[in-house]
């Protein structure tokens, strides 16, 4: 892949809350040497689960569009505030994870885009299981936001390649994208 936002592959991976971004953006940074991952839960806030479009473009799309470093500061979703301020240096490939890393306002930037291809309903069981009942009304309105976000800005026709997480690995496949 050429790069797309200056010297950068900036490769999101999307899908619903749950699906298993973080673990397949882990797996790929690790895969390829330790690649910078922009977490979206790091610059999105309990104020703005999905209103974090500008914070992107200036603190990490204009920077690397000029080859040079992100800087950008990481919610604290317990305090609630932006705490500590992270660097993510124009690396050949950054992987940029989370729901809605595959938005319309990002795609021009984009070398790639992954979708976890998991039904909502089984991504947002996961994703209970995984916190616990005690953020139980939060997953609530959550399910709500993010329904209302793909309804109006859907990333998986846009996907590059639709990944499925598999007991020992993971199947990937052409997306939708590919018979535009």
């Amino acid at each position: 892949m050429p790069p797309s936002c200056g010297p950068v592959r900036l490769v999101a991976v999307d899908g619903h809350a749950g699906s298993g971004k973080s673990t397949l953006a882990d797996r790929l940074a690790r895969a390829l040497g330790g690649a910078p991952v922009l977490h979206v839960d790091d610059v999105a806030s309990h104020d703005a689960l999905f209103e974090w479009t500008d914070r992107v473009l200036g603190q990490v799309i204009a920077p690397f569009s000029r080859g040079e470093p992100a800087r950008h500061g990481v919610y604290d979703w317990v305090r609630r505030v932006f705490g500590e301020e992270r660097v993510l240096p124009p690396a050949p490939v950054v992987l940029v994870e989370g729901v809605g890393a595959g938005r319309r306002a990002l795609r021009p930037h984009l070398a790639g885009l992954l979708w976890m291809d998991l039904p909502p309903e089984e991504s947002w069981a996961r994703g209970r299981r995984r916190d616990g009942p005690g953020l139980a009304d939060f997953w609530d309105g959550w399910e709500r936001a993010e329904r209302r976000h793909f309804a109006v800005d859907p990333s998986r026709p846009y996907a590059d390649w639709l990944v499925r997480q598999c007991p020992d690995g993971y199947l990937v496949f052409p997306g939708p994208r590919e018979g535009m």
